[in-house]
């Protein structure tokens, strides 16, 4: 491993500018930096640059689109094989992550509330605790991580890596109250009540979407996120159909082979798959059938029933066939997630648009006054490195926010 990493940093051309961090990279990472540390000899002050600049890099190094990232836009690219930047980025920031000290600012003696730990709340807890905040993070899972830990499959994302993290925050001096959910014995404006001067909401979507066909409610029939928190509880059979086109979907396929079913099959409703390619030779590789052009229109307790759709070469709809029921022991709806309305039902002066995701300005302040919110419950489902994205951005408005808070008391 060590070998390989250093024979493909050795390959950084050093570019003057550099596309895999300007144009590939969602947080502008300093790829060249990290590999010219890393080859002088000082991987720590690599994984340094790395953690402040996304604490969770590790995660990203090993669950981003790199391909159509930082390796995407690498110049060698251009000739033959980009660097293999993920590999190099995960050498250097594993390996640094037990390492981390938080280096905190003086205490500011204000409290702040993060709902929900998920990346977006990962990342707004760690901001704030450098910048001296009090930081409690409430969740309704029983462990950190979010989508991270009970929708990445733990054969791309290892579940020890967000057990560290589990750890870290807690040497951090970060407050964690699991098995908690806001909105229920305890609602959001009880926490002002209690003395937090601002909360975040990084609660992610976990309702999944509908198809609103016929047959939804049989035994047979499961939804993506449902499984995907436990595959282990399900007794899914040899056959599966898996109505969904995106990463998800074949998450829960290469998840289901995994667990033992032989016959797995994904039903996309167009021709274009909108999961990305990576993904898409990883599923041929674990031998999963794709089926394009499959619109479901029933479940049955013998399978889902489709209509076939006929494209033309442009992509256009030509026509529509008739029925065909696929037999299949469970089928498994993977059409993405919205947010659930816990918090909203129960807070006052919460906006939220048409879909249920919350509304925030451009620093993620909300229409409540002291709350903000990012990551999934307000751009709906995307993925690690936007929720940190944003939520940095998001860090530094909660900060102005709450010294302006101080400084009128």
């Amino acid at each position: 491993m060590a070998v390989h990493v250093l024979n493909e940093a050795r390959r950084c051309l050093q570019c003057k500018k550099p596309l895999c961090r300007l144009k590939g990279c969602p947080v502008e990472t300093n790829i060249p930096e990290m590999i010219r540390l890393f080859l002088a000899g000082e991987s720590e002050a690599a994984g340094k640059m790395l953690f402040e600049n996304n604490p969770l890099s590790v995660v990203c190094s090993l669950v981003c689109d790199h391909e159509n990232q930082c390796e995407g836009n690498c110049i060698q690219g251009r000739r033959g094989a980009a660097i293999n930047i993920p590999s190099i980025e995960n050498y250097i920031s594993d390996a640094y992550l037990d390492k981390v000290i938080l280096n905190r600012e003086a205490e500011k003696g204000q409290k702040v509330a993060i709902i929900g730990a998920g990346p977006a709340g990962i990342t707004i807890a760690i901001k704030l605790a450098e910048r001296g905040y009090d930081i409690t993070i409430f969740e309704r899972m029983d462990k950190v991580g979010g989508m991270m830990r009970y929708g990445i499959p733990a054969f791309r994302l290892p579940r020890m890596i967000l057990d560290r993290y589990q750890v870290k925050l807690r040497q951090m001096g970060i407050h964690f109250r699991p098995n908690t959910s806001i909105g229920g014995a305890i609602h959001l404006d009880d926490l002002f009540s209690d003395g937090y001067d601002a909360v975040f909401i990084g609660t992610g979507v976990w309702r999944p979407n509908r198809t609103h066909c016929k047959g939804e409610s049989l035994g047979n029939v499961h939804f993506a996120i449902d499984y995907l928190q436990n595959p282990e509880a399900y007794d899914l059979g040899d056959t599966v159909a898996i109505i969904g086109a995106g990463n998800s979907a074949i998450d829960v396929a290469r998840t289901v082979v995994r667990m033992g079913s032989r016959h797995v099959t994904i039903y996309a409703r167009r021709q274009r798959i909108a999961a990305s390619q990576r993904e898409l030779d990883y599923a041929q590789v674990d031998g999963i059938d794709i089926q394009q052009g499959m619109q479901i229109k029933e479940f049955t307790d013998k399978g889902p029933v489709f209509i076939p759709r006929i494209y033309d070469d442009e992509g256009n709809l030509v026509r529509e066939e008739e029925p065909v029921l696929v037999l299949a022991d469970s089928t498994i709806i993977a059409i993405s997630q919205g947010p659930k309305d816990k918090i909203v039902s129960t807070t006052a002066n919460l906006d939220v648009n048409d879909k249920g995701l919350i509304i925030v300005d451009d620093g993620g302040k909300t229409s409540h006054e002291g709350v903000f919110a990012s990551g999934d419950v307000v751009a709906g489902s995307k993925n690690v490195v936007l929720a940190v994205k944003y939520s940095k951005q998001v860090a530094e408005a909660m900060d102005e926010y709450l010294t302006s808070k101080r400084n009128q008391a």
